[in-house]
């Protein structure tokens, strides 16, 4: 349930209402302050609510009912979109685009330096590696780990670029410390247990949807890190298996729309995963902007031939660098054809 309460009412008269609601029928109750109005989000068993009662109050505009299972994710509680803001002052969600690129798996300290500074080059504005790797084969390439993740760091001393990699296990949690952006993978979306951890971190977590999973369940697994106190969630399409064979996955771009309406998170798309081709990457990137995407998630490898993981969806960073040219002049056009 919401209470939308009427413009001009302060902090206090707000906090006051918070009290008696949670008194009167033992409800917890989060609080939003916006420019335009202020939300009150009522969680709990909230049939017992008398709205008849709560619009007697002088401050208070309008109450609803939410029948959606997320609560924390959904935008009707915080009609704001939200922010994230990274410890480099980079932000997430304000409007802007910002390219997360880098290969699939950090191989070597030459080369996630290597690419680091070139798709810094080229306006990339985090730096993605995996150091944990998921793998469907047991006799793939599992990732550096421990190793993989200061080899991150060190690209990130030498670039300033904030990384972004990915978490496998609840126990590894303490090697994240110095990570920017934990990244949730898609088989892991569903991981509740880890996904709980996480939420009781102040850090972002990029959480990639499920390849067979509904928009509905990815928003319910935000809301677990939600739930736990963590707010700062990115909600990642990356593609969904269908009967189509021709691409790795589909790109589902109707979800981001979707995800942008029904929440207040913010969204990116990664392309390189969604289509596993890698002249599809630059029209699918394009094709994004047009939903209100607020980033994108590019592998790139200096030597995809030789890649240790996923180098036939990667570009090189020549590429890239020609790729992002066109991202950016396709997002300043949008943005000045939507003024």
């Amino acid at each position: 349930m919401i209470v939308v309460l009427k413009k001009g009412t302060t902090k206090e008269q707000a906090e006051q209402l918070s009290l008696k609601l949670q008194d009167k029928y033992s409800v917890t109750v989060n609080s939003w302050y916006g420019e335009l109005s202020t939300v009150l989000g009522l969680l709990g068993d909230t049939h017992k609510v008398d709205i008849d009662s709560v619009l007697a109050w002088d401050i208070v505009d309008n109450v609803k009912r939410v029948q959606e299972p997320y609560k924390k994710v959904n935008r009707a509680f915080h009609t704001e979109n939200t922010i994230i803001t990274l410890e480099n002052g980079l932000k997430i969600g304000d409007g802007s685009l910002n390219i997360i690129a880098g290969p699939c798996s950090v191989e070597g300290e030459e080369q996630i330096i290597e690419i680091a500074k070139k798709v810094k080059q080229s306006g990339a504005t985090m730096l993605r590696g995996g150091a944990f790797k998921p793998r469907t084969s047991p006799y793939a390439f599992q990732g550096l780990h421990a190793d993989g993740i200061d080899l991150l760091l060190k690209a990130k001393a030498e670039t300033g670029l904030p990384i972004v990699t990915e978490i496998m296990s609840a126990e590894h949690i303490d090697l994240f410390e110095n990570v920017d952006i934990i990244q949730v993978g898609a088989r892991n979306m569903q991981n509740f247990e880890l996904l709980k951890r996480l939420g009781k971190l102040n850090k972002p977590i990029l959480l990639k949807r499920g390849l067979a999973n509904t928009i509905e369940e990815t928003l319910m697994s935000a809301e677990y890190i939600m739930s736990e106190g963590n707010e700062q969630v990115i909600l990642c399409e990356r593609g969904i298996r269908t009967y189509e064979t021709y691409t790795r996955n589909t790109l589902d771009l109707s979800a981001v729309a979707i995800f942008k309406k029904l929440s207040h998170l913010p969204v990116i798309v990664d392309p390189s995963h969604a289509a596993g081709i890698p002249w599809l990457i630059e029209p699918l990137s394009v094709a994004s902007l047009g939903v209100g995407v607020d980033g994108l998630i590019i592998e790139v490898h200096n030597d995809p031939p030789h890649a240790l993981s996923d180098g036939a969806q990667s570009i090189t960073p020549e590429k890239f660098d020609a790729t992002a040219k066109r991202i950016f002049a396709a997002k300043a056009a949008l943005d000045a054809a939507l003024k």
